[in-house]
């Protein structure tokens, strides 16, 4: 065991030692001491007590050194880790509830802490390691494990409260617990790019600079640093965020579509002779206002409605404004549209359209262009003969056969829609030949 816990000493400070170069971040290193306290009573090794049960019992089991006990230097590895190692001393006078003479307390201890947060003024870590432990030159390895919280004053000074779990590997060393406070500095930046500015301070650390800006360069000399300035290698004014601008017209040189002639800027330097907000350049009719759109022209409206020909669904046939300049489908031109329908041949329980009916269909198509933009239900319906289910499905067919040939014709598919009713809906008695002739239809009524 004592070879066990020697060996892992040994091995903590050699992760420590072979990580120290790993690190080239601003302030990697930290420095922390003061003082330390030792308390075995809270490992619950006397009769009647608990882990922890006194935890905070400072006054009878507590064993503080006045003075600075402990010193303890780390080192950033990144990704919030650090490795670092850490030497104390005390004095023991009390051991649990039994007092001592004055014991030597020394210890050594390797340490692999993780910052829980980073860049915050409340910094919370956890700490495990290993170490060797000597009281009254009597020594054993340990097994550490603890918490802690930094809090920073400034960037590089700060506070340090820490307490921790020491596990004996010997049965000679009681376990106990270390309390630390402290004060903690950081330090250790780096100038990557030799400018004489330190990286924690230098805006453009891998680039050489002037101090006057903050470690950033000017290479065209303007006073404007290069991380700033939009023309690095075009001296410019600072108006023009370092950007010339050859015809005075407030745009820079880099931004205006029209760098020798005088325009405005939100047309990118270019001039406007009409005014309607387009560049002369792209204007196809420069000395008339209109919309970008249109190029700079002013609208049409060819159907004279009232809707314009950008806004006109049927821009060569007259509308109304509220149906986007399209004619409306009136009661009359629905009414029309069914009487057509209705005469809507097919064959005997069947869904192909019979010959005759190619007129019909024709009248049909005319209307529907008339209303480019209206929708239709292409709606079946049968008589009462035969079975339900049958009347169904035929009704539909025919439906969707009617529609088939309108969007054949050149109708949008989008526009018509294809429902059977069966006998569901009829307009005549089933009682009678002629009823049940009127009630073998289709009819094409407008959705709204």
């Amino acid at each position: 065991m004592k070879h066990l816990s020697k060996l892992l000493v040994v091995a903590l400070l050699f992760v420590g030692v072979n990580n120290l170069q790993a690190q080239d971040e601003n302030n990697p290193w930290q420095i922390s001491f003061g003082v330390n306290a030792v308390d075995v009573y809270p490992t619950g090794d006397f009769p009647g007590s608990s882990f922890g049960n006194e935890y905070f019992n400072a006054t009878d089991h507590w064993n503080i050194l006045p003075s600075i006990s402990y010193v303890g230097v780390s080192k950033s590895v990144g990704d919030g880790f650090s490795v670092g190692a850490r030497g104390s001393l005390n004095k023991i006078d009390k051991w649990g509830d039994n007092d001592v003479d004055d014991l030597s307390y020394y210890s050594i201890d390797g340490t692999i802490k993780y910052n829980i947060l980073k860049n915050t003024v409340i910094d919370p870590f956890v700490e495990i390691g290993g170490g060797y432990t000597w009281i009254d030159e009597i020594g054993a390895g340990t097994a550490n494990g603890g918490i802690g919280v930094n809090i920073w004053f400034t960037e590089n000074i700060g506070l340090t409260l820490q307490t921790q779990y020491k596990h004996a590997f010997e049965d000679y060393l009681a376990p106990h617990m270390q309390h630390l406070a402290g004060i903690s500095v950081k330090f250790g930046g780096t100038d990557t790019d030799g400018d004489g500015v330190y990286d924690k301070d230098d805006a453009c650390p891998e680039v050489a600079g002037l101090e006057a800006f903050n470690g950033c360069p000017d290479a065209d000399g303007d006073g404007i640093e290069d991380s700033k300035d939009a023309c690095p290698n075009a001296a410019g004014s600072k108006e023009m965020n370092g950007c010339p601008d050859a015809d005075g017209d407030g745009v820079a040189d880099k931004d205006d579509a029209c760098p020798n002639e005088a325009g405005v800027a939100a047309l990118a330097g270019c001039p406007d002779a009409d005014g309607d907000g387009v560049a002369d350049k792209d204007d196809a009719c420069p000395n008339e206002a209109g919309p970008a759109e249109n190029k700079g022209c002013p609208w049409t409206d060819k159907d004279n409605d009232g809707v314009l020909d950008k806004d006109d669904k049927c821009p060569e046939v007259a509308g109304t404004v509220a149906n986007q300049g399209c004619p409306e489908v009136t009661e009359e031109v629905q009414k029309q549209l069914n009487d057509y329908a209705r005469t809507i041949l097919f064959d005997t329980g069947k869904s192909s359209i019979k010959a005759e009916s190619t007129s019909v269909m024709v009248d049909i198509i005319q209307i529907l262009k008339e209303y480019p933009t209206a929708k239709f239900a292409v709606e079946g319906h049968t008589d009462s003969v035969g079975s339900a289910k049958l009347n169904q499905s035929l009704s539909e067919s025919r439906a969707l056969s009617v529609k088939d040939f309108l969007v054949e014709k050149g109708i949008d598919a989008f526009r018509l829609s294809a429902v059977g009713y069966g006998e569901e809906k009829p307009i005549a008695t089933n009682n009678t030949r002629s009823g049940r002739k009127q009630n073998r239809r289709v009819e094409i009524n407008l959705i709204k």
